[in-house]
């Protein structure tokens, strides 16, 4: 007998029994439509992430004070302007093309009635850059704000939303930061969610304005302003672990670090958290198929059942077969491939149920694209035919051993 033939025979005993073939097929349809959905939602996510991190500009370093360990230390960890100007001689770090310092906390904003607590930015011009800000209006933070200490405002998107009514011109217009006024002189594009928050909600002032006004306490012991953080854009990527190696030996040195203690600070690079992000969420969406692969294997033990039940209820109609001279193989293809074309169509079904489940998911989230790879589709498939040859061969074994003498008496 073909495997045409076998085909044939698997839906013409599946015609038969319509709602019990549907009714099995569906732990197959929800398993595969499941680990689709799911998948792609793991990937998406995992995609976003990525371009988030990536729009914060390329080949970036980040400096924080504080070790990232937690390790004890009798001072408070501690980046000044000093530390940024050393890291931006070009002679001490020459593999950095651009640095930007940035000194970051919370305020009240208000413009007229509304009002926003949100993060302030003390920055430079060359933040911008480095960040991949771009301006729909206005300008960014100049060097002449930042020699003059001006108190002017560059408002994030959601910022803006949030402090003006729409259609609103807020360029020229002043609003109030912890009471005291500034005014806007540029709005920035949407840029979205980032690995260190929305910075459409931030807004942005000149370094030295945070520190003579908004946060004056910001000084340690010795009267040098703080930072929170230095960002450091390298020339190429195959030069971020030798800048990263610049800017720690010249860290420590000024911090008078010996080598038996621990730094008090942290070089992060970019790279490094776009790869740790990418091996999270790639386990993340490993497991999150492996719980919706659990609807599989009850859709394969519905499978096993029917075929069973098939196989009972086929008693006679093997041994007519065996009798006229069908072998034991014949028998066995047959039931396997009806559990395989149970399983595939099932699948197929499932994949289609599962594309569709992935778009609505992404219709539901802003900024979330969910993402079908051809490889999920494959794994599906795959997966789908191996849960139907697998619960299928008990049931087919059972069906090939029959005696024929037995089974011709089965009533």
């Amino acid at each position: 007998m073909t495997f045409t033939e076998s085909i044939r025979i698997a839906l013409r005993a599946l015609l038969s029994n319509k709602l019990r073939a549907i009714l099995t097929m569906l732990g197959i349809i929800i398993g595969v439509a499941a680990v689709i959905t799911l998948m792609s939602v793991g990937k998406g996510v995992e995609q976003f992430v990525t371009e988030s991190f990536q729009g914060l500009g390329s080949n970036l370093l980040f400096i924080f004070p504080g070790s990232l360990e937690g390790t004890s230390t009798t001072k408070r960890p501690e980046m000044t302007i000093g530390d940024y100007e050393a890291i931006a001689d070009p002679f001490l770090v020459p593999d950095a093309v651009a640095v930007a310092p940035e000194l970051s906390s919370r305020a009240d904003v208000f413009a007229g009635k509304r009002d926003l607590r949100t993060d302030i930015a003390g920055v430079t011009p060359d933040y911008g850059g480095l960040r991949s800000l771009e301006i729909t209006e206005g300008s960014f933070v100049s060097e002449g704000d930042v020699n003059a200490r001006s108190r002017v405002a560059v408002l994030g998107s959601r910022a803006y939303e949030k402090l003006f009514e729409e259609g609103v011109y807020a360029i020229g217009q002043t609003i109030k930061i912890n009471r005291i006024p500034f005014r806007v002189i540029g709005i920035l594009e949407e840029k979205g969610g980032s690995a260190f928050g929305s910075e459409d909600n931030t807004i942005y002032v000149p370094l030295t304005t945070a520190h003579s006004r908004l946060y004056p306490w910001w000084r340690n012991r010795r009267g040098e302003p703080l930072l929170s953080a230095v960002y450091v854009q390298v020339a190429d990527e195959s030069l971020m672990d030798q800048a990263a190696d610049q800017i720690s030996e010249i860290l420590r040195q000024r911090h008078k670090i010996t080598f038996r203690d621990d730094d008090d600070f942290t070089v992060v690079k970019q790279t490094d958290i776009i790869a740790i992000a990418g091996d999270i969420f790639g386990v993340l969406t490993i497991f999150l198929g492996s719980i919706a692969a659990i609807s599989l294997v009850v859709g394969g033990i519905g499978i096993m059942n029917i075929m069973l039940v098939s196989v009972t209820e086929r008693t006679r109609e093997i041994g007519i077969r065996k009798a006229v001279g069908a072998k034991r193989r014949d028998i066995l293809v047959q039931f396997l491939v009806e559990a395989l074309v149970l399983s595939l169509i099932g699948g197929g079904i499932g994949i289609a149920l599962g594309i569709v489940g992935s778009q609505v998911v992404a219709s539901l989230a802003d900024q979330l694209t969910t993402v079908v790879t051809t490889d999920v589709i494959l794994l599906s498939t795959g997966v789908s035919a191996a849960v139907g040859l697998l619960f299928g061969i008990y049931p087919a074994f059972r069906a090939a051993r029959l005696n024929p003498i037995d089974a011709l008496r089965y009533e």
